[in-house]
């Protein structure tokens, strides 16, 4: 699909960078929850570690799978940061999933990662007893992104509500969801 990391593919028999990968994700998802921010520090390295890897390990070929799942950890995210959902760090955090994993991993993990994200979303909501003032927001939310459709006035939208919102550390998510996936698929062995 997005990456060439199949059963066969010589990045099946890497558990130690699903290993190594995991334990950034714990990193940033703790500092993400306490400080709301996924630092540079942590996702630059990250990516351009994984890109280094993969040329080492792999040549040419395995230099162009980085860059293509780093392209695909962004683009997954990108959308969301466009319109105000979320925070640049956690894009680049999930860039850095897909520089070590390449894209099909990560498009994978991105998938958990919603599933994860969206439960706790309603788990905080429903802990809170706030269900009614944020169904009423998030149909807010997206009438204004069928109406509106303009990324920066959709942006300064979500920006004045900010205040009125719950917020998720979305590196938590991330962090949950790409190792769980790693450890369904036997990758952490």
């Amino acid at each position: 699909m997005f990456g060439e990391w199949t059963a066969s593919s010589p990045m099946a028999d890497i558990s130690g960078v699903c290993i190594l990968v995991s334990l950034v994700l714990i990193v940033a998802a703790v500092i993400d929850g306490w400080q709301l921010k996924v630092p540079n520090w942590i996702t630059f390295p990250m990516v351009l570690t994984g890109w280094i890897a993969s040329a080492i390990l792999f040549g040419w070929s395995g230099l162009a799978w980085s860059l293509l799942g780093t392209v695909v950890g962004l683009a997954l995210l990108l959308p969301a940061y466009a319109i105000g959902g979320m925070g640049a760090g956690d894009v680049k955090l999930l860039a850095g999933v897909g520089a070590w994993v390449w894209g099909t991993v990560t498009f994978y993990a991105f998938c958990v990662s919603a599933v994860v994200g969206g439960a706790i979303a309603l788990v905080m909501v429903l802990y809170r007893k706030k269900f009614k003032h944020h169904k009423d927001q998030f149909w807010a939310i997206l009438t204004e992104i069928f109406i509106v459709r303009d990324p920066n006035q959709l942006s300064a939208m979500a920006a004045d509500r900010k205040s009125t919102m719950m917020l998720l550390p979305y590196g938590i998510p991330i962090a949950i969801g790409t190792i769980a996936y790693f450890a369904f698929m036997g990758l952490l062995l």
